[in-house]
């Protein structure tokens, strides 16, 4: 068959409606008696017949088709099932318990340090065996904080509300045991005093006197004694000093003593 006649059976086949109970009641016929067969006439037939003829049987063996397919009985194929799995719950989240604070501690107890005593420095006091103030004189005693157990320094400050025309001072140092001059200075120019340092009664005696129509301003003013002494701490209860003085407002006078030294 050319093209043109294929397309033809398949539009026939497609456009055939299919009349189902008329099929089952030929096919429940055929099962019951012989298929009585005819004698197809002799002859040649023509073209168109021919062809005729084949769309024909193509119909018939489709209508065959359809009907069995329509008494057949109908079997429920298994289908593939997709068995979703139960979703996982999502987890809880489990509260985490919480520990109560703890109750605060008790304050620890203030821990009262008693306040460390800064020892005073000795200071000389006025007694009988001492004046550290007369007129416009004011004198202290005291030992230099440089000195060591090798040497040491008598430190002498003098303070006056006048000027002085007339002024000898005295530093007297205990002879404890290797007492030695090394020397002195004071605040005052050096040109303006005498200045002598002699063992005398068990102690040596530093000594300056003001020179004649020189004068002293009102101010403060140092004198110092140095010397060398025995290895150790050494005692200065038995040091003394004494002032003389002469200024406007007549003569005055002072003493007294050092503190204990090193």
């Amino acid at each position: 068959m050319n093209e043109h006649i294929a397309r033809q059976l398949r539009e026939a086949a497609e456009a055939h409606q299919p009349d189902r109970a008329r099929m089952l009641t030929r096919v429940q016929r055929g099962a019951a008696g012989p298929v009585v067969r005819h004698r197809a006439r002799s002859g040649l037939r023509s073209w168109p017949k021919l062809a005729l003829a084949g769309l024909a049987a193509v119909g018939a063996l489709a209508t065959g088709g359809l009907a069995v397919a329509g008494i057949t009985p109908w079997t429920p194929q298994p289908t593939d099932t997709v068995t979703t799995a139960p979703a996982e719950p999502s987890p809880t989240a489990i509260p985490t318990p919480t520990r109560s604070a703890p109750p605060p501690a008790a304050p620890a107890p203030a821990v009262t340090t008693p306040p460390t005593a800064t020892p005073a420095v000795p200071r000389p006091t006025a007694s009988a065996s001492s004046r550290t103030q007369n007129g416009p004189l004011w004198a202290e005693g005291s030992i230099d904080p440089h000195s060591t157990v090798y040497w040491a320094q008598n430190d002498l400050t003098l303070r006056t509300t006048q000027p002085l025309t007339a002024l000898t001072v005295e530093l007297r140092v205990a002879q404890t045991g290797d007492v030695r001059d090394t020397g002195n200075w004071r605040t005052l120019p050096v040109d303006d005093f005498t200045v002598s340092v002699q063992e005398s009664g068990g102690a040596l005696l530093y000594r300056w006197v003001l020179k004649p129509g020189r004068t002293v301003p009102a101010g403060q003013h140092e004198f110092a004694a140095q010397y060398n002494h025995a290895t150790g701490v050494r005692g200065s209860t038995n040091d003394g000093y004494r002032v003389e003085a002469q200024s406007a407002g007549g003569s005055a006078s002072v003493w007294g003593g050092f503190p204990p030294g090193r």
